[in-house]
């Protein structure tokens, strides 16, 4: 018989700076755009329900799709487990087993049924909604719209300068050890693009300095993935100015 006490971990959730928790650089799972701001959604609709775990310096062992999803939503705290009995085997196959294991088909039937109703955030796009329903968007008694939903940026203060957006500590002190190895050239050459991700971004203050920015600096900062809007949202309450022979094509579309 199998003793339950060695199988439950019993660990305390602390709630960890956002700065402090470091990506695992070969995390085989992707993490495409569209699933973060689907994280972002649900981590605004329902709280942060389901902690990082991480170990004790820090790097992600399950969580990476959270972790970004904080990030664009501002966050300056995570709610993590920090891990402190695991091996760097261990880790390396939990995370792959974490990620496998949650694979599976949805049941289409008991899937409508719990859908049928709910107005809350799903995770599901409209035309997933629609395929699932066998339904035209473009219907005027479809049950489906465009509904999206975005954090919103406006201006609660001065616009912070740019240096007080990031914190190059970790990264520096990292880049001196890098030239101070005795690797080769090549491998200092890698090793400097991988200490990139030891760049500190603080998304509050990036968030409070987009919300002043000009229309090009607000789309390239969305481009880079800094923050996350979408365009209804921005042309409603006027966060980017774009021309009214823009906002009359999407007026048209909305129409459609």
């Amino acid at each position: 018989m199998v003793d339950i006490n060695e199988l439950v971990q019993a660990n305390e959730i602390k709630r960890v700076k956002i700065e402090d928790v470091v990506p695992y650089i070969n995390n085989p799972k992707q993490h495409p755009e569209k699933q973060i701001k689907n994280i972002a959604s649900s981590i605004k609709n329902f709280k942060f329900r389901q902690p990082i775990l991480i170990d004790e310096e820090g790097e992600i062992i399950t969580g990476h799709g959270r972790y970004w999803a904080a990030q664009q939503l501002g966050l300056e705290e995570v709610p993590a487990i920090i891990v402190d009995d695991m091996t760097e085997e261990d880790k390396k196959g939990y995370r792959i087993a974490d990620n496998k294991v949650a694979e599976s088909e949805w049941d289409e039937e008991l899937l409508k049924v719990e859908l049928d109703g709910l107005e809350a955030f799903s995770g599901f796009e409209d035309d997933e909604l629609a395929a699932l329903y066998d339904e035209d968007l473009t219907e005027p008694e479809s049950r489906y719209t465009r509904k999206v939903d975005a954090p919103q940026y406006e201006i609660t203060g001065e616009q912070p300068e740019l240096k007080e957006l990031y914190s190059e500590e970790k990264y520096l002190k990292l880049l001196d050890e890098i030239e101070a190895s005795e690797v080769t050239e090549e491998q200092k050459e890698f090793l400097k693009k991988a200490a990139t991700r030891h760049l500190v971004f603080n998304y509050g203050d990036i968030a409070e300095y987009y919300a002043h920015a000009s229309p090009e600096m607000q789309e390239l900062m969305e481009k880079s993935a800094l923050v996350v809007i979408d365009i209804d949202n921005a042309i409603r309450d006027g966060y980017v100015q774009i021309r009214e022979a823009i906002a009359e094509i999407l007026d048209q579309e909305d129409e459609l």
